[in-house]
């Protein structure tokens, strides 16, 4: 329960976990799951379930608990980049340097393979926990579907699909994005918290300014590499928001505002820590790597 632990220890838990979630499938449907199992294991930086995990031994429960929701919280927002990559979508042919699902399965089954992944989320999610209380698995499942739907992470999509050619303003964008990027995360923490049986609403609330801060400080990121940086660094296409004529916190700020920005975020996410008794290094430590990143 006090054992600390690094980010690649994390990443390694996190890669085994989700390797052995999806299960053989019966015969004629194991094409789906390998195209679910490409896309979930085409690296990536975990940066959600990471949370989940340190948020739970901070909060002094034994990580155990969190790998179910942990990987529940990965497989959907890997769910939702196999469908951001289609035709229909942001039309991208790679992702982290690889062919996207859709390049490599053909459109229907990388449809399916995301379908297949958000369902397989529940089921994980819900697998193997006996230390946490059924009250909290249902807060947790609650919370995952909320978040991850309508009022999250789709409603967050709705909103960015419907302001391409327009001139949103900056409060819209930063409620797009609090929904499509900031939602998941706001999740990921709290899984985190609900796996150590956390009800604390103090800390709760905490909990939900680092993610929130650190959400929307990823995302002005993004947006900054997606003009400063190259698809061999970020192992996917750049200038994709000027193509799709979408408004960013770049083309609204400029890049030295918007870097200002992040590290305005980060300063917050950093100080929402302050409510927690154990050690928050690690999640210090995370907030500034995340607002440092260059891809």
């Amino acid at each position: 329960m006090d054992r600390k632990y690094s980010l690649g220890e994390y990443i390694d838990i996190i890669n085994k976990a989700l390797g052995d979630s999806v299960y053989a499938a019966k015969d004629g449907q194991d094409y789906i799951t390998e195209a679910m199992r490409y896309s979930l294991e085409n690296g990536g930086k975990r940066v959600r379930p990471v949370l989940t995990l340190e948020f739970c031994r901070v909060c002094g429960a034994d990580i155990d608990n969190a790998i179910p929701f942990a990987c529940a919280v990965e497989m959907i927002h890997t769910y939702s980049l196999i469908h951001d990559d289609l035709p229909c979508m942001d039309n991208d042919d790679y992702r982290r340097g690889k062919p996207s699902c859709h390049k490599k399965f053909g459109e229907e089954y990388a449809l399916l393979a995301g379908d297949g992944l958000l369902t397989l989320a529940f089921e994980t999610a819900l697998d193997g926990q006996t230390s946490v209380t059924d009250a909290n698995k249902v807060k947790a499942i609650s919370v995952l579907a909320r978040l991850a739907g309508v009022d999250g992470m789709v409603g967050g999509q709705v909103l960015d699909l419907q302001s391409e050619g327009t001139s949103p303003s900056l409060e819209k964008l930063q409620t797009i994005d609090r929904l499509k990027t900031g939602a998941l995360i706001k999740s990921a923490v709290l899984l985190g918290c609900y796996a150590a049986n956390v009800n604390d609403k103090k800390l709760l609330k905490s909990a939900e300014e680092y993610a929130a801060c650190i959400g929307i400080a990823f995302q002005i990121v993004d947006d900054i590499l997606d003009v400063t940086s190259d698809s061999e660094t970020l192992g996917k296409p750049v200038g994709s928001d000027i193509k799709n004529e979408k408004i960013t916190y770049v083309s609204l700020m400029g890049i030295d505002n918007a870097k200002a920005e992040v590290r305005a975020l980060t300063d917050r996410a950093v100080k929402a820590l302050d409510a927690f008794d154990g050690d928050t290094s690690f999640l210090k430590e995370f907030a500034v790597k995340l607002a440092d990143r260059n891809k």
